[in-house]
Formats: structure tokens, sequence, C-alpha cells
């Protein structure tokens, strides 16, 4: 059974080479060589059994035929232009609903809005905030930030943003700060660690991939949410296991201190979005975390 159109990469090359009148100047707009035009040209007359040009002198010029098809052409691939631009317009103008850790949001996100907001002026992000398990597929979210491990589910695009690098943290106030100083890692199997229920695996993750048996670490005071556990470090309760990105800031203030840095976990942080959906703000605003973050890396 014949196609209904011709190839739409004929038709293409056809459109530009009839509105400019030449070959060669077609070939140039569209990044190619000049017998790849005329081949497309020969391909789409042969397809549809007429001449669409003359050779006039050196020139060309369109036959019946072809200024048929030229205008055709002008009005399709004009309205699927402007259909595109709307899409694109849309796209970035609707809300982007964008779920997040809560601890994420405050102590990382929020202090970075005013440069988000410069960067993206035309990004209408919405935030939403969670302590709990997230749920990328939730209706009405847009993206969704998560820490999480490959492969990816085939319904999800998935912007990988950063490695997740975790370690323990303690604010110069904590009590055991000085004989922390200069000790190695072991030194905190005789610290009371703090620790969260939303990472509850975090100190046993760390602590293996620093040789050290988890067994032998001693869990002290818990925390329902990561947030309150940082918050808890900053008051000088004790030592606390977090991912670097959360307290870059206080690392860079001296407010907490990391003095055997992080290690990497399979993790990643990932911005999620539904593949259904328009692509297009979810990659800008992926760019932009992507630059942020490397501006809080280790």
């Amino acid at each position: 059974m014949a196609r209904d159109l011709p190839s739409l990469n004929a038709l293409k090359a056809f459109e530009v080479a009839a509105r400019l009148e030449s070959m060669s100047q077609a070939a140039d707009e569209l990044h190619v060589t000049h017998g790849a035009v005329s081949r497309q040209i020969r391909q789409l007359e042969e397809e549809l059994g007429v001449a669409l040009f003359d050779k006039v002198g050196r020139g060309i010029q369109l036959t019946a035929a072809g200024r048929q098809l030229r205008d055709a052409c002008r009005d399709a691939f004009g309205s699927l232009r402007e259909v595109c631009a709307e899409i694109r317009q849309a796209d970035q103008r609707g809300p982007f609903l964008l779920a997040c850790p809560g601890s994420l949001l405050a102590r990382w996100f929020i202090p970075r809005l005013d440069r988000l907001n410069a960067a993206l002026p035309e990004l209408n992000l919405h935030l939403s905030a969670s302590e709990g398990e997230l749920d990328p597929r939730r209706a009405g979210v847009s993206g969704t930030l998560l820490f999480a491990a490959p492969p990816w589910p085939a319904d999800m695009q998935v912007y990988p943003l950063r490695q997740e690098h975790i370690g323990p943290v303690f604010s110069p106030r904590y009590s055991g700060a000085a004989r922390l100083h200069g000790q190695p890692a072991t030194a905190l199997l005789n610290e009371s660690l703090l620790h969260t229920q939303s990472r509850s695996q975090a100190w046993a993750d760390w602590a293996r991939l620093q040789q050290i048996d988890p067994a032998k670490l001693t869990q002290g005071q818990g925390f329902e949410h990561l947030y309150y556990l940082l918050e808890a470090a900053l008051s000088g309760l004790g030592v606390a296991i977090a991912p670097q990105l959360l307290v870059a800031d206080d690392l860079a203030t001296g407010r907490l201190l990391a003095p055997w840095g992080f290690v990497e976990t399979q993790h990643q942080l990932g911005l999620w979005v539904p593949a259904r959906q328009p692509q297009g703000a979810a990659q800008q605003l992926a760019d932009w975390l992507i630059t942020q973050m490397q501006e809080s890396s280790i």
C-alpha cells in the first residue's frame, strides 16, 4: 500500500528550496550538501509523478504543481511551527509542581530560590515538601526530587543531578568536639550517635564503607525526620550522619564540622518527571540544579 504522504525530509527540502528558489541556498539553510537537496527533491518528484521545478538558465523555477505544493508546505510547516511554539510556551508558563524532601527544601533549595527566579523567570515553580515517602507518579506533580539507586522505571524520565555522599557531622559546640579533633573515624565507636527514622540505615551504610562493623556503633537520640536530626546536630547534641548536600552551607560557615569527609553511596539525587509530559521546563530546572549542586560539591 502506497504511503499517503511523501518523506517529510523531502517535503522540508522542497519547502526551503521553493521559498529561496535556490538549491544551493536551501542546502546552506539545512546544513546539508547541494546534492542531498537535489536527491530529496528528485525522490519527491518521482513519488508524485510530476516535475516540481524547471531549470531556467543557471537557476530553477517552480512549475504549476510546484507552486501548488509550495503553498501547501508553507501553510503546513507554518502551522507546525506555531503549534510547537505554543507547546513550548505552555510547558514553561504552566505551574511546575515540584515535590521534594522537606529537609532538602528547607536546607538547600529555599536559600537558592532567588537565584532560580533570576535564572529562570519564566518557570512558574510551585514547591511541595514531605519527609515521608514521595510518589513521583502522584497526580498533579510535575516533578519529584528523589534519592534513589538505578535502574530507573521506564515510565519516568529521570534527570540524574548528583551522586549522594554521606558523612558524620557535628557542631563545634558539641561537648565531644575537642576529643574528636584529629582522631580517626573509629573514634565514633565511643560516641552516642544521632540518627533518624527516615534514613535508618545511614549509619550502617557509612560504617560499612569505612570498613567499620556497624554493630559496634552506639545509637543515641533518634529523630523522626532528617531535618530535626540536623537541627539537633547544630545545637551541639551529638554527631549526626548527613548527606553532604544538605550541610554544605553549614560546613562553609563553620556551623558544622565534617573531619572525616564524606563517602559516596549507591544513591543518586534525581529529578523524576513522568515521561508522558513535556520535558522543556524539567530540562531547564535540571540544568540549573546541576550547576548549583556542583557549587555545593565536596
